[in-house]
């Protein structure tokens, strides 16, 4: 497989919630195909022996403090020079429905969301003004397009990503000369820190992170903006037809969120059946 150009031996990539699953993986293929790769993460001391443990360079960050993002551009920077590949991957679920506390929903937002603005907004411009090959990749979510009800809090910060990563791209678009690519990873069930229940291994529904993250660099060269991930559960199609539902809530003026409303059940289940 070909690689983008700010994926070559030698280029350098920031990673946020490094120190776990699709972070973790990333950081260690990424240094596998030759980049120096600085991981973040807020647990320090998992981090640092993740981080040494592949020759990555390991910084402590709570990427909702803007302080901190900034710190963890200038060490990429003393070290390396220049950030070819940001991946805002960090993020947290456990958020509650629309009714949760502010407490909740704050430390959501601050970290799936504001993390993510901060990530952009303290590398982004400058990459894309440099003239080098880039990537730009935020962890976004299928529950951020779908709306599940339960984590409300949740799907609304996956849903502001998604939003974010849209509109970043169309500004990477205008801006002149630039060669920064912006994209969106939507992972399927993904065997991770955060999705792992109980003391038990991975379920068969799962991917691991790796999985999820060789299918990334894949659809990247293929030119996805959407990196919309299956699972050994779900497939894309059934994904598609879940996703042209959620819309068609809007487009048919349906109840909001039908799919789980009982007087649309028999419909949305006669829906998903349509070849």
């Amino acid at each position: 497989m070909s690689l983008h150009p700010a994926l070559e031996a030698g280029k350098t990539a920031v990673i946020t919630g490094a120190a776990d699953g699709i972070g973790l993986a990333a950081a260690k293929i990424f240094r596998e195909l030759g980049l120096n790769v600085v991981m973040a993460d807020v647990t320090g001391r998992k981090l640092k022996q993740e981080a040494e443990a592949i020759g990555a360079i390991a910084v402590p960050t709570d990427v909702a403090d803007r302080a901190a993002v900034e710190a963890l551009k200038a060490v990429a920077i003393e070290k390396f020079g220049a950030v070819d590949v940001l991946m805002n991957n960090a993020g947290v679920g456990g958020g509650g429905d629309a009714f949760a506390g502010d407490d909740a929903w704050s430390r959501i937002l601050d970290v799936n969301l504001w993390g993510v603005i901060n990530g952009v907004q303290v590398f982004g411009e400058e990459m894309a003004l440099s003239g080098r090959p880039g990537l730009i990749i935020n962890t976004g979510s299928k529950q951020g397009i779908t709306q599940p009800p339960g984590d409300t809090a949740y799907n609304v910060s996956k849903s502001a990503v998604k939003a974010l990563t849209e509109g970043l791209a169309h500004t990477l678009r205008q801006t002149e000369d630039c060669q920064v690519a912006a994209h969106l990873l939507i992972p399927g069930y993904t065997f991770t820190g955060m999705t792992k229940r109980g003391p038990g291994g991975k379920p068969d529904a799962a991917w691991t992170p790796e999985q999820v993250v060789h299918f990334m660099l894949a659809r990247i060269e293929a030119g996805d903006f959407y990196i919309l991930c299956p699972d050994n559960d779900v497939t894309r199609a059934v994904d598609e037809k879940r996703m042209a539902w959620a819309m068609g809530d809007i487009i048919e003026n349906r109840p909001a969120l039908s799919r789980w409303h009982p007087d649309w059940k028999d419909a949305f289940a006669a829906f998903m059946e349509k070849s």
